[in-house]
């Protein structure tokens, strides 16, 4: 072990690998950090395969969730999403979404979207009452209602009346 300068004592091994870090950082720029950690990283996933990867991260992720509470994930969730939204604007959250959607898109077919959705419909039928579906019905007429004069609804009445006369026609044809 190495002596303590001070008083001839032994330093602990977490001491000398401080002080070692600390002469280290002095000594090197942050070029020369990510040079060597892109070097270690490439030889470390030479060394290994993407099962071994794979196998370490579920092993990590399984002893952070037995360490933390849901609370904590969510605690650092909205952390994480109160500096990502103070980091971008609207318009880079609008590009990144319609570039999701466009891939989205591109990748599944029609099909796959509404197997998806009928799940998601059957899941959420399952986990709500008539109540709740009542309650948030009601809230959506109210925030309508609040944000739209009479003049919109008149309007949409008008094209609403013109459809369904449209249909009723041709029902009967």
């Amino acid at each position: 072990m190495a002596k303590n300068k001070n008083n001839n004592q032994k330093m602990s091994r977490e001491e000398a690998g401080r002080k070692g870090g600390e002469t280290v950082s002095k000594n090197h720029d942050q070029d020369f950090f990510q040079e060597i950690g892109q070097k270690g990283g490439e030889a470390v996933s030479e060394k290994y395969d993407k099962e071994h990867f794979q196998e370490i991260g579920q092993k990590g992720g399984e002893t952070t969730s037995d360490k933390y509470d849901s609370e904590h994930f969510q605690e650092i969730g909205q952390k994480g999403g109160e500096t990502v939204s103070d980091k971008y604007d609207s318009e880079h959250f609008q590009e990144i979404g319609q570039k999701g959607g466009e891939t989205t898109s591109d990748k599944y077919d029609k099909e796959h979207f509404q197997e998806i959705g009928q799940k998601g419909g059957e899941t959420t039928s399952d986990k709500y009452d008539q109540e709740h579906f009542q309650e948030i019905g009601q809230k959506g007429g109210e925030t309508t209602s609040d944000k739209y004069d009479q003049d919109h609804y008149e309007e949409i009445g008008k094209k609403g009346g013109r459809n369904s006369r449209g249909n009723n026609n041709n029902s009967n044809s």
